[in-house]
């Protein structure tokens, strides 16, 4: 299985979304705490290419995006061959 990390913000309902569908697919994955962790922020940025809300969704060197677009993988059945590849 791919690595899989996550930023996020603990005031985030669709962060606690995405990490709980993580969870039931049981997923390990990696969580960063923009809040916590602010310095984090600008690579989250970076690495999503401009995307400055959370979450941020990786799963190995892919960008998913955030937690509609990790849920729409997932309602077309692509979700699992990602984390699989």
């Amino acid at each position: 299985m791919k690595s899989v990390e996550i930023y996020t913000s603990p005031l985030c309902g669709f962060c606690h979304a995405a990490k709980r569908l993580l969870t039931q697919k049981g997923v390990t994955f990696a969580e960063v705490n923009v809040l916590t962790d602010p310095e984090r922020k600008p690579e989250m940025i970076q690495r999503a290419n401009g995307g400055r809300t959370v979450p941020q969704i990786f799963i190995g060197d892919t960008h998913v995006g955030g937690c509609d677009d990790l849920f729409a993988l997932e309602q077309a059945g692509k979700l699992d061959p990602l984390l699989a590849a």
